[in-house]
């Protein structure tokens, strides 16, 4: 069995965000789908162990935040490689709150919907949580992301939490003129072919040469938590 077929599966990447009593927390999540029209009913799948997947439950609400292609992968580091029980994920982040109760996220996204849960599914690790459209607004006119595009081009990596994730990638090894490094924390990988543009690290750029400065876009770790693609994680 070839696990990597699911990566032909098509999907977009999202901001989910949820409140309980005051608190506000919300999470990057790819698995979100229209299942009708009248009404509109969206689903979504959220890690049980998520702080996201608490405050669904307890508000019954929901948003969704369409993230734009351009979105810097340091907005979706936080969002997603964070947790919200140590640390205020809206921080430095530019946000509504909407009649409900639930953040919708303003920046890098090209618009927002919100949802009351009308039902759910017990999925074992994960919980499809089914909700009806009470609130929607397109703020940006711009392309929105895709998990591919995110994979692909941003050279994002996918949290051991999220529904999508695959083991195996993780162990990969890249082959190259220019030796790639990848980040012990998340395993994003950092591509000197690709460089990082968003922090100034131009393409071609080695990874010896990086400023001792320089944090993995994805999750922040330090230059010093980076390992040489030809080790084992």
């Amino acid at each position: 069995m070839d696990p990597n077929i699911l990566h032909n599966l098509s999907y977009g990447m999202y901001i989910v965000s949820s409140f309980k009593g005051s608190s506000l927390n919300g999470q990057i999540a790819n698995t979100v789908f229209q299942i009708t029209s009248q009404p509109v009913t969206i689903g979504i799948s959220i890690n049980k162990q998520n702080l996201t997947h608490e405050f669904i439950t307890a508000s019954r609400r929901f948003s969704i935040s369409i993230l734009a292609e351009d979105a810097p992968l340091i907005l979706i580091g936080r969002l997603g490689f964070k947790t919200g029980r140590t640390e205020d994920k809206f921080k430095n982040v530019k946000y509504s709150i909407l009649g409900s109760g639930c953040p919708a996220v303003l920046e890098n996204c090209i618009g927002y919907l919100e949802a009351e849960v009308v039902g759910t599914l017990d999925c074992g690790s994960h919980t499809v949580f089914l909700g009806q459209m009470q609130e929607s607004k397109v703020i940006a006119l711009a392309k929105p992301m895709t998990y591919d595009y995110y994979h692909q081009v941003k050279r994002g990596t996918t949290p051991a939490t999220a529904p999508t994730y695959i083991k195996e990638e993780a162990s990969k090894k890249q082959a190259g003129p220019l030796k790639k490094y990848r980040c012990s924390v998340c395993n994003y990988v950092y591509d000197p072919v690709i460089g990082d543009p968003d922090a100034g690290v131009t393409a071609g750029t080695p990874f010896e040469q990086i400023p001792d400065t320089w944090v993995c876009p994805v999750c922040g770790a330090g230059k010093k938590d980076f390992v040489s693609e030809g080790l084992r994680l």
